[in-house]
């Protein structure tokens, strides 16, 4: 479904390398979780995936689409939400919403069923007819939630979807990306929340200044000769073992 290939990226002149030679594999109907510390290439990666930022060097194929061979057809394989809740303030929630439905040439009875679903379950129905500007942070997250899912995209990016949702929609999220993924489509999402990602993800990649440090599932990365020294076996731990042993000086 995914597949990076020797990734970089830098930034500063080439003085700040944010993603160092990435390669990874995201398999169809996975859920699978980027995880890192703040500045570890995790926002970088994701925007050169959706084609926001453009890699100095290496290949991004998106279900079959080269991102760069073929730049528009990658991007409608896709469902973006950043990180970043800043959209079209002046815009009322359901002039956006139609918006994204006319960029990705969604019909009107496949859009109507759309939001028939998700309106409701994040509770939108009166706030969609509002002005975007006057949404908290929590109401923007839902919005730019709903609009990633309008055209059933083949995958769905994810950059810390959880941050500023109540828990109510919270649980409804993890819920959707979970039944994306048994229509045979994919989740890849970055998060800090490493609960989240031990209970919800299939795979899991820990990236630290701009490399990745494992690949796997639980259980595969429980298995690192470093790690069974711990007797912890959560991902916390992992997670800890692993960004702390590449920081450590070299003796």
């Amino acid at each position: 479904m995914l597949q990076l290939s020797n990734l970089v990226k830098s930034y500063s002149k080439g003085k700040i390398r944010a993603v160092d030679n990435l390669s990874l594999s995201v398999n169809k109907g996975e859920i699978f979780g980027f995880i890192g510390p703040n500045g570890a290439g995790k926002t970088t990666t994701l925007k050169m995936i959706a084609g926001i930022l453009r890699p100095d060097s290496g290949k991004i194929a998106i279900n079959g689409r080269d991102l760069k061979e073929e730049p528009l057809e990658a991007r409608r394989q896709v469902g973006y939400v950043p990180d970043s809740s800043t959209i079209y303030e002046r815009l009322t929630g359901m002039e956006y919403l139609r918006f994204i439905a006319d960029v990705y040439d969604v019909p009107e009875e496949k859009r109507k069923q759309a939001l028939d679903k998700y309106l409701p379950m994040f509770a939108l129905e009166k706030a969609v007819f509002d002005q975007i500007r006057s949404y908290s942070h929590g109401m923007r997250q839902k919005l730019m939630v709903t609009a990633a899912l309008l055209h059933n995209p083949p995958l769905w990016l994810l950059d810390e979807p959880l941050t500023g949702l109540d828990p109510k929609s919270s649980h409804f999220l993890k819920q959707e990306m979970r039944a994306h993924c048994q229509e045979g489509k994919t989740v890849f999402f970055s998060t800090h929340v490493l609960e989240v990602a031990e209970k919800l993800c299939d795979r899991i990649a820990i990236i630290h200044n701009g490399k990745i440090l494992a690949v796997g599932n639980l259980d595969e990365l429980r298995n690192d000769p470093l790690l069974k020294e711990s007797g912890d076996s959560s991902l916390e731990s992992i997670f800890l073992t692993l960004t702390e042993k590449e920081d450590a000086p070299e003796e």
